[in-house]
């Protein structure tokens, strides 16, 4: 699966998952926010899950949160399935209206799609009916939709071989990202329609996208997320260019101890010069 998604000083998003609202009311939300953001771009879902975990037990957006960190988890890693089960149906059993109950069946698809994915288990009738239930749930306009719409676009594209769904879903996401200022949402989306234009030949605007979304995980420090993004822009860049995006991703994805799993088939023959000591 090509497909799914650094500097101290780059600027951090403030919703450390996309679609999900960040709790205001909570005292030190802010700092808590930042936290788990920091963790999460470097790939330590685990330790930014463990930040989460006082306050998720009565507070249903942060149990939602949490969930979401571990289901990450997952489709990067391949591995801590048991973990964001337990987390799904925490944040299912606390979710105390239609928003949280929709979010929290969002990333209930989201999981039963890694799952089926990455060849773990086939769950694509569970991812189905979660991601029909969540869209039962959200409203149009709501905060969580942006999100609940790319991943539908995933069903589509990776599950029913249905390129033409998947980009009505993806630009509906990035319409939706737009206006509700989910940077993060929108380099995922970038992504994703670039690499359908790819599929159909629109080399220009394949470059653009990738671009695009290269920009955004750079500028925004998703460290975890960067060498995905190189290897996609990769594809679509003369063979000039190409080899030192790959060498590059290859060096990041050895940095992050070879995440995202799945990109290992990709990159694992690339040769990387060793660090000056």
């Amino acid at each position: 699966m090509s497909g799914a998604a650094d500097s101290a000083g780059a600027a951090e998003p403030v919703e450390s998952v996309p679609g999900i609202p960040a709790a205001r009311s909570a005292a030190g939300a802010d700092a808590l926010d930042r936290a788990v953001w920091r963790l999460r771009s470097r790939g330590c879902w685990d330790d930014a899950a463990a930040l989460l975990e006082p306050h998720a037990a009565g507070f249903p957006p942060y149990a939602i949160h949490r969930a979401a960190l571990l289901v990450e988890r997952c489709m990067f890693t391949a591995t801590g399935w048991p973990a964001a089960e337990d987390a799904l149906r925490a944040a299912e059993a606390l979710a105390g209206d239609d928003g949280e109950r929709g979010a929290a069946a969002c990333e209930r698809g989201q999981l039963a799609y890694a799952a089926t994915v990455l060849g773990v288990r086939d769950r694509a009738d569970e991812a189905r009916s979660a991601l029909g239930r969540a869209a039962a749930l959200l409203a149009p306009g709501a905060p969580g939709r942006p999100l609940l719409d790319f991943r539908r676009g995933l069903m589509a594209e990776h599950v029913a071989d249905s390129p033409e769904s998947a980009r009505a879903a993806y630009r509906r996401a990035h319409a939706g990202a737009t206006a509700h200022g989910d940077t993060l949402l929108l380099s995922f989306t970038w992504r994703h329609l670039a690499g359908l234009a790819l599929r159909d030949g629109e080399l220009a605007e394949a470059r653009h996208g990738f671009g695009e979304s290269l920009r955004i995980r750079e500028e925004l420090g998703f460290l975890v997320g960067t060498a995905p993004a190189l290897v996609a822009l990769a594809d679509a860049a003369p063979p000039e260019e190409a080899d030192g995006l790959r060498t590059e991703a290859a060096r990041l994805f050895r940095l992050m101890g070879g995440v995202p799993t799945w990109l290992a088939e990709h990159l694992s023959d690339i040769p990387v010069a060793p660090a000056p000591s």
